[in-house]
């Protein structure tokens, strides 16, 4: 491989560089390496994060071991339950960006050859793959695993846990000190939260995609096997440098296809459907994501039930073979030529995967379900798209039809419960809020919790253009609506006592009311009260549709613009 960080010696860069490098007390013979970034989204604000330092420490030495001259670079890094705080949790979503953003200013700015990629919490997987398409250079992505909790102790509960009982408790007025109490035992090691969430769906489908190495998905943080797949991670790279392997001959429409069915399998986090088509656009791959899930969802068995889906743990998952061994079970249903990290297809690296143990991991032959977690519809209400997250097996009822109860906020959803004026059998609309009304999805969590607490969560549906956590999966509950209100969207347009019908068989959403009706509205105006200067205001200006991942850019460098089609 060529390598670009290697200027003219007697260049201006190159001097220069050779000043800033040798005071650092790099050896000038060493100047010449390949160069990689160590990308770190270290900070002190969460555990998901306070152990990848050290991990930094072990891969400087592995590089440079192979030859290779590691520089660590940090970026922005959220973790969705402390930095959910400010505005309303809008800085959430943005950050994906910003961290592919970070990565490119660092990276790209300084020339570098390569670079190894230390995933954590929810938004920096995503955010690495889309770094890794938009550059292109030999990338790998290392899944740094996920916290030992309480519940996996057997004697206290998790951070899910904690968060969803806290939040149901919060309608009501105080929360019980003994869910404060259990609070202070639930996370007991560093790493991310140990459900099937977002951070251990996108590890997954990192090794899915091929940009992980095999079998680091999903892994106890700072466990031997963690470590292992550290190491691995530092030869995988060495051996894409050597043999020129870039991330766009690995992201491709088969790796992601890939991705979703194993999503599909496990009964992933809806959130990963909005990443997996941003990761697209940034490596100029024409997929549709969102159709993709809506027609494999009917076809791919789910072969596990995971918390929050079922009763098994994610250690439960890690020790039954992980995504590895779904991946072999699900190879029928895949691409397996697809090119991995290694330099082998992912049908050469499953060869050694752990086989389906029937319980943990179900076979094809005999699934946990045949009715899919994850949900995409489409129809008159949705027309680009929407989601709804289940259990696993899904005990239904999965058809609605209702008549509509429309609201601004989920602060306003919240009132109108407390006062009774959502009833069984409403579909309640929570609009505006989306990626350019919000901006940045509003999450309306609280409002699918206040619910609950009346016991209305089974008798009332929910629509939203916001989102919902990754983790809600009963009741009737569809997110992303796209397009949203706020962009001329038809939930703009919906009044109350609209009929909405939802079939979630057929993944339909619809509107019943007449186009010659609903052309006669006033079109919707979004709230002019939300505080969003700076970030959340650039953001709002620039952002793309949930159809094309919701990413800040129009097309990948060098690459022609391919539109999406329906």
């Amino acid at each position: 491989m060529e390598l670009r960080s290697n200027f003219p010696s007697t260049s201006a860069l190159a001097v220069t560089r050779r000043a800033q490098w040798v005071s650092l007390g790099i050896s000038p013979d060493d100047l010449d390496r390949p160069k990689v970034a160590i990308v770190n989204t270290s900070n002190d604000l969460a555990a998901c994060f306070a152990h990848l330092d050290p991990i930094v420490a072990v891969l400087k030495e592995e590089l440079r071991g192979l030859g290779l001259l590691p520089f660590e670079v940090r970026t922005a890094a959220p973790s969705d339950f402390i930095t959910s705080a400010g505005r309303g949790g809008r800085y959430i979503l943005p950050s994906r960006d910003l961290i592919a953003n970070d990565i490119e200013t660092m990276v790209e700015g300084a020339q570098l050859d390569a670079m190894i990629c230390l995933s954590s919490c929810d938004k920096t997987t995503p955010g690495h793959l889309m770094a890794a398409g938009r550059l292109n250079i030999p990338t790998v992505v290392v899944p740094c695993g996920y916290q030992h909790s309480g519940l996996a102790d057997g004697d206290g509960g998790d951070v899910e846990e904690i968060f969803f009982e806290a939040a149901k408790q919060s309608v009501g007025g105080a929360i019980d000190p003994a869910l404060i109490d259990l609070a202070d035992t639930a996370i007991r090691g560093p790493g991310v939260c140990a459900g099937l969430a977002t951070a251990n769906s996108m590890h997954m489908c990192a090794e899915a995609m091929g940009m992980a190495v095999a079998g680091s998905a999903p892994v106890r943080a700072n466990s031997d096997r963690m470590w292992d797949g550290v190491r691995r991670a530092a030869r995988a790279l060495a051996g894409m440098i050597e043999q020129d392997i870039r991330p766009r001959q690995i992201i491709t429409a088969g790796s992601i296809t890939n991705a979703a069915r194993l999503m599909l399998a496990v009964g992933g986090s809806v959130n990963t459907i909005k990443h997996l088509q941003a990761v697209a656009e940034e490596s100029g791959v024409e997929v549709d994501v969102w159709e993709t899930y809506r027609t494999l969802g009917r076809e791919t068995p789910t072969l596990c039930s995971i918390r929050p889906n079922g009763p098994y743990l994610t250690e439960d998952l890690e020790d039954a073979g992980g995504a590895a061994t779904v991946l072999r079970e699900l190879l029928p249903l895949l691409d397996g030529d697809q090119l991995t990290v290694e330099g082998v297809t992912l049908a050469e690296r499953l060869a050694d995967a752990p086989r389906a143990d029937g319980t943990i991991v179900r076979t094809l032959d005999e699934p946990a379900s045949t009715t899919p977690a994850i949900v995409v519809l489409r129809g008159s209400l949705a027309g680009e798209g929407a989601v709804a997250k289940r259990p696993i097996p899904d005990p239904g009822p999965r058809t609605f039809r209702g008549p509509a109860r429309v609201f601004h906020s989920r602060e306003e959803g919240v009132e109108a419960i407390a006062d009774g004026k959502i009833k069984p059998g409403d579909v309640a609309i929570i609009r505006g809020i989306g990626l350019v009304g919000g901006p940045a999805m509003g999450m309306i969590s609280a409002f699918v919790f206040a619910l609950d607490a009346r016991d209305l969560g089974e008798s009332v549906a929910v629509i939203t253009d916001g989102q919902t956590s990754g983790l809600v999966n009963h009741g009737i509950v569809i997110g992303e609506v796209s397009p949203e209100a706020a962009t001329g969207g038809p939930l703009g347009l919906v009044e109350d006592g609209d009929l909405i019908d939802i079939d979630l068989a057929t993944g339909t959403v619809d509107l019943l009311v007449e186009p010659d009706v609903l052309a006669g509205r006033t079109p919707f105006e979004p709230r002019s009260d939300v505080d969003t200067h700076g970030l959340l205001d650039q953001y709002r200006a620039v952002v793309r549709p949930l159809a094309c991942g919701a990413v800040l850019c129009s097309r990948a460098p060098g690459l022609p613009r391919q539109e999406v089609t329906r």
